[in-house]
């Protein structure tokens, strides 16, 4: 079966379902803060497909889209914000779904861009990567890694699937944990049961990554709630404050840069 999704430009241009026949792939919480939200305020989790850009955690909350009203022109949506324009054309291929993204800003412009895809999985979901990748951990997860955690680290990087001792392939049960990870790699693909997503983003000249959230009941610590996030990024850190040489996505000297988004879903349902 094909792949079918529905965004709302009006609500920050969340991507509200992708559908693959008997499936809804993307989880949703529903908040009626969500509605309401303007430029600038805290982050308001409702599941699906946040655009998160320029950067993702940091300031603003999981970037500056995600609040903002888009317009649609078409079969292109778009949303302005204050350093940058940011403009994506989703189709439905044989395949999947292909969305292509391009960013308009001042040459030189920094930033993070993230696919941020709450995922409705089982717990026995895995997630498939090459084996080895170099992949970053952030300072939530020190306490379940081996060794401990460097003084004023930003994170620690390891191989995939275990960075620092951490399995992170597997989603699992609840176990009260919540950890974010990086892979340095643009593609990945999640197996759950005979069901398969593969998610990739090509980005020429650019840094890609695929961002794992694997929140286990561990999220946010007053109320916490299952949410397992599988996120494509340009970029290779969630805060861009945190970015050095090499972890952040660039704008060149045309002012543009482009990039797309690709999902395939495969059923191997009886």
């Amino acid at each position: 079966m094909p792949l079918v999704f529905t965004t709302d430009p009006a609500h920050g241009g969340r991507w509200t379902s992708l559908r693959d026949g008997h499936r809804e792939w993307l989880w949703h919480r529903p908040d009626p803060a969500r509605q309401g939200v303007a430029p600038g305020d805290a982050f308001v989790d409702a599941g699906g497909l946040e655009e998160c850009v320029p950067t993702v955690r940091g300031t603003p909350d999981h970037g500056d889209a995600w609040s903002r009203q888009w317009t649609r022109d078409g079969d292109t949506e778009h949303v302005e914000c204050d350093a940058f324009t940011l403009a994506r054309t989703v189709r439905t291929t044989a395949d999947g779904v292909e969305a292509d993204y391009t960013l308009l800003a001042d040459p030189g412009y920094r930033f993070v861009w993230a696919a941020h895809a709450l995922l409705d999985l089982s717990e026995r979901a895995e997630l498939r990567a090459r084996a080895g990748t170099s992949t970053r951990v952030f300072p939530e997860a020190s306490p379940l890694l081996d060794g401990p955690w460097p003084d004023g680290a930003a994170w620690v990087e390891g191989d995939w699937p275990a960075p620092r001792g951490l399995r992170l392939d597997r989603f699992g049960p609840h176990d009260g944990t919540a950890v974010g990870a990086i892979v340095a790699d643009g593609r990945a693909c999640v197996h759950d049961g005979s069901d398969r997503l593969a998610l990739a983003v090509e980005a020429e000249g650019q840094p890609v990554s695929i961002a794992l959230w694997r929140n286990l009941g561990g999220f946010p610590a007053a109320a916490p709630y299952r949410s397992t996030g599988v996120e494509p990024m340009l970029g290779r850190t969630f805060d861009l404050a945190d970015a050095g040489p090499g972890d952040a996505a660039c704008v060149p000297a045309s002012g543009e840069v482009h990039w797309r988004l690709t999902l395939t879903a495969t059923c191997r349902c009886p």
